[in-house]
């Protein structure tokens, strides 16, 4: 089984849903001697088992495969109803009709079964832990699993549970949060703060994730006790990632400007450019996937448009580092 003390460069790519991670990218930072993740948020099960096909023709390297951990959740009926009445306005401006607010579970147990079978040689979960069963069951078929945390308490709890190596998610971090907890508020202890309480409190190894765009910062991490530093919006903007050209432009113009966390778009907390639907909807209730379902046709046809002032654009606050470049060269800058 994979050890993640063993990479040659101590980078990870993180896993990005919807768009940047793609096969070619994953391919690239793997074979630059970090460890490159695909997404399977959002994909189907066929979906998701090509997509491993093709980055394994792409490289002999190791390659992570990350899973949505979506518990069963209870929205406010009242709440949803409410959200709808006030995005109507602008669903009418673009020309679309909103979604149906529901939850799924993203194919969990599907792409449990697809995990078993093609064994990427890393699982990694976001937005909870499985139970003890299943990472045992994952162990015996030679798949190290990851468990993403964002504070002391979820990292202990992932440990007992079996979990062979734990994401440690700090605040300055790109696209959703991966607290285990969907009513919770963000965590905004820092991550080298968060990380000097995890690493000690733990016996597997730790990768650190949130804010890390250059190689200062990946040996900040790794002096802590981290074994990588796990980087996303750094590439963003690297040629193999499928970076919608929206998104591209919006981190390398001059608006939006800065970044903030919300739950506008899906129901759960995450951080993207600043702009003015989330300024207008600053109180969204929670609500995932529910209002990522309600809000999706207006999220497409905001992208449609060109229209940075409403569309979702994730990015982590050091976005203004990133650069167009071969993910492998970005891979090998980050590297202290």
């Amino acid at each position: 089984m994979l050890d993640l003390r063993d990479l040659d460069v101590p980078v990870v790519a993180a896993p990005m849903a919807g768009g940047p991670s793609t096969p070619a990218l994953a391919a690239a930072v793997s074979g630059a001697g970090g460890l490159g993740f695909l997404a399977a948020g959002y994909r189907t099960p066929d979906q998701v088992a090509a997509q491993v096909a093709e980055a394994r023709r792409a490289t002999s390297a190791p390659v992570g495969l990350n899973l949505f951990l979506v518990e069963p959740y209870a929205a406010d009926p009242a709440a949803l109803a409410a959200y709808r009445r006030a995005l109507e306005p602008e669903a009418r401006r673009l020309g679309v009709d909103l979604g149906t607010p529901r939850w799924d579970d993203d194919h969990r147990e599907a792409k449990l079964d697809l995990v078993l079978d093609v064994r990427p040689e890393v699982v990694s979960f976001t937005f909870g832990c499985p139970g003890a069963d299943v990472l045992a069951r994952l162990r015996q078929h030679g798949v190290h699993a990851m468990v993403t945390v964002t504070t002391p308490a979820e990292a202990r709890e992932a440990v007992r549970r079996g979990a062979a190596s734990l994401a440690v998610q700090g605040p300055a971090a790109g696209g959703h949060r991966g607290r285990w907890d969907p009513d919770a508020a963000p965590d905004g202890t820092p991550l080298l703060d968060l990380l000097a309480e995890v690493v000690p409190a733990v016996d597997v190894p730790v990768v650190a994730a949130g804010g890390l765009v250059d190689a200062a910062g990946v040996e900040a991490v790794l002096r802590l006790g981290a074994v990588a530093g796990q980087a996303g919006t750094a590439y963003l903007l690297a040629d193999e990632a499928g970076t919608h050209p929206l998104h591209r432009a919006a981190l390398t113009g001059p608006e939006p400007t800065g970044t903030r966390v919300t739950r506008a778009f899906t129901g759960r907390w995450a951080r993207g450019l600043a702009n003015r639907f989330m300024a207008d909807h600053a109180d969204a209730p929670a609500g995932y996937p529910h209002l990522h379902h309600l809000t999706a046709p207006l999220r497409a046809a905001a992208v449609a448009a060109g229209d940075v002032q409403v569309a979702h654009l994730w990015a982590g606050t050091g976005y203004r580092s990133a650069r167009s470049a071969p993910a492998a060269e970005i891979t090998r800058a980050l590297a202290p």
